[in-house]
């Protein structure tokens, strides 16, 4: 799965361990998310969309093959 974290996090200058610590993850988590080595829970994704005041669809991109398994 896509992402637009690096995006949101720079447009509220959040540092990786910035966001880390607000989203209570360790900065290796927010790294792997980036990357997309790592698709966060629901949960987790709608606390990461709500911080950066937009919806999940915004942050995190279902590409066809995603949802094709």
């Amino acid at each position: 799965m896509k992402n637009n974290m690096v995006e949101f996090r720079r447009k509220f200058d959040y540092s990786q361990e910035k966001l880390a610590e607000l989203l209570g993850v360790s900065r290796q988590t927010v790294i792997s998310i980036e990357k997309g080595k790592y698709n966060p829970s629901l949960p987790l994704a709608m606390i990461i969309a709500e911080l950066f005041q937009t919806n999940v669809e915004n942050v995190f991109i279902l590409e066809e093959e995603d949802y094709k398994k």
